[in-house]
Order: C-alpha cells, then sequence, then structure tokens
C-alpha cells in the first residue's frame, strides 16, 4: 500500500486552540480550524494519522498556489517542522489577510 496517497478523512471536531467547533468540509478533507487556522501535526502524509508530535501547527505564512489557491504555511510550536495545507473556502479571510501582512521571509 502506498503510504504517500492521500486519505480522505472529512470529519467534526473541536479546536484544541480557540475551541469552536468545526463542521466537516464535505468537499474535501478538513484538515485545520476555519476560524484560528490552527492544526494539529498528526498526519506524516495528509490524512495517515502516523504522525506522534501531536504538536499545535500555526499559521506563519500564506503561499498563493496554482489556479490562486491559497496555501497556509504552518510551523509546528512541539518540533518546528513546517508543513503547507490548502485554505478552504469557509476559512477565516480576515485572518489570512492578517498573516499575510505579517509575515516574514519564509
Amino acid at each position: 500500500m502506498d503510504s504517500k496517497r492521500f486519505k480522505m478523512i472529512d470529519e467534526e471536531f473541536i479546536c484544541n486552540v480557540c475551541h469552536s467547533e468545526v463542521k466537516p468540509l464535505n468537499y474535501t478533507a478538513r484538515d485545520h480550524c476555519p476560524n484560528c487556522l490552527c492544526s494539529i501535526h498528526i498526519d506524516i502524509n495528509p490524512g495517515d494519522r502516523a504522525c506522534s508530535c501531536l504538536g499545535i501547527l500555526k499559521p506563519i505564512g500564506i503561499d498563493k498556489g496554482k489556479k490562486d489557491t491559497l496555501k497556509i504555511i504552518y510551523k509546528c510550536a512541539k518540533c518546528g517542522e513546517i508543513k503547507r495545507n490548502k485554505a478552504a473556502n469557509d476559512d477565516n479571510y480576515d485572518k489570512i489577510l492578517d498573516i499575510m501582512r505579517n509575515q516574514k521571509e519564509i
């Protein structure tokens, strides 16, 4: 089995940072809180739940991807690893703009 394949996990959860109730996206996998944009360092490859770190992934920057998609750049508060995830349609756009205004060279 190819462990690098995307595993679709789109489930509801309570954010560990802002405590918002987060609903599934229903079009792709939900991997971060749409309110504070934080995530948990739980995957090595998308959806595999194979990472034992479990640190908070904090948004530190925004990349503009293909077809004008936005990618949130995260840094794990526990291990320091840098990850990137696509922004979701319902993400807090004011928070995205705030991160863009304040991001440093990554």
